[in-house]
């Protein structure tokens, strides 16, 4: 090859590759995804919001008390909570265990109509590793699921059917090891706990359901979104058992047909993640050991640690809601 043709190629690789880069989707925070206007969302832009400022949040925690939530949000709780008739757990000792969410929505635009859009192709475990490669993920099977065989989880079952047993669902175990200095601090943390205690998992493993919304729930999704047009299709996945700090997460996409643009879709979507608040309030003790202070479970999962690292669930649940959303437009577009 002539120097001049290697030259000719390497700068089209260039042009293109920087091309590539600009046409990623870039995320623009607001008070509410719902507050911005349809014909105001620019191309390849996400609008993104969460609740960390919101009037319900708690201020040490940047967390929405899950019964604040639970009232006075009547259709997120229907549509985002594990299930519409969820409520917070009853334990052995009769007491209730207490959660605060976690809630992002963000919303933005393709370039294609809504019926052209098959959100059926993301219900795999492909899709998972695009969105988030830094988790693993194995297929399971209703036997696997720990609420249908757990009476200690049974809680986080569906009062009228048990997980993983629709022909339309897959289920998943995944599987995230914490990055960064987490990974170190949590051995530390447990050299100091006591030895009847059980040791701090250095990773975090879940258990989800992904399938399509159907009708007629797919016909009531626009009371969440806001947004007077047809729904196309809906995914979800229900994350129904978690191995520490968390109860479970949610993740919905709603995809509807543009209301003023024929070849144009919009798409909505709300993650959900409902933290247990007797790890939250337990681990307070962390602040107090200058060793542990950046191990405060309420720092780390705000991403308000200098443990925090990455793009992933280290990074914490702000900064992993962005990604996650960011590679989901970014998916849906090349698509």
């Amino acid at each position: 090859m002539s120097l001049h043709r290697a030259a000719v190629l390497i700068a089209a690789c260039v042009v293109t590759c920087n091309g590539a880069a600009a046409q990623e989707f870039q995320l623009e925070d607001v008070p509410a995804a719902a507050s911005v206007p349809i014909e105001q969302i620019k191309p390849r832009t996400v609008i993104f919001a969460d609740q960390r400022n919101d009037k319900l949040a708690d201020s040490s925690t940047g967390l929405i008390p899950f019964d604040d939530w639970a009232r006075s949000r009547p259709v997120q709780r229907r549509f985002l909570s594990l299930f519409p008739s969820f409520v917070e757990p009853t334990l052995k000792q009769q007491t209730k265990l207490k959660l605060s969410v976690y809630q992002a929505e963000a919303r933005f635009r393709l370039t294609r109509p809504a019926a052209a859009l098959d959100l059926s192709r993301y219900a795999n475990v492909a899709f998972l590793e695009q969105i988030d490669p830094a988790v693993k993920h194995r297929t399971i099977t209703a036997a696997d699921a720990v609420p249908n065989k757990d009476a200690g989880a049974a809680h986080n079952r569906p009062p009228d059917r048990r997980w993983c047993e629709d022909a339309n669902a897959i289920c998943v175990q995944s599987r995230y090891m914490f990055e960064g200095k987490i990974p170190a601090g949590i051995q530390l943390a447990n050299k100091l706990r006591e030895e009847s205690k059980k040791p701090i998992p250095d990773f975090i493993e879940f258990q989800s359901e992904i399938m399509l919304v159907t009708q007629p729930h797919l016909a009531e999704l626009p009371s969440l979104t806001g947004l007077d047009s047809t729904v196309t299709s809906a995914l979800e996945q229900n994350i129904f058992w978690v191995n520490q700090v968390i109860q479970f997460g949610k993740l919905l996409a709603v995809l509807q047909q543009h209301p003023t643009e024929r070849e144009a879709a919009i798409a909505t979507v709300y993650i959900l993640i409902a933290v247990r608040n007797d790890v939250l309030n337990k681990q307070k003790e962390y602040s107090n050991t200058p060793m542990l202070r950046n191990l405060v479970p309420a720092q780390l999962l705000m991403g308000n640690s200098s443990f925090n690292s990455g793009d992933s669930l280290s990074a914490g649940l702000p900064k992993y809601a962005r990604s996650r959303i960011k590679a989901i437009a970014d998916i849906m577009e090349r698509e």
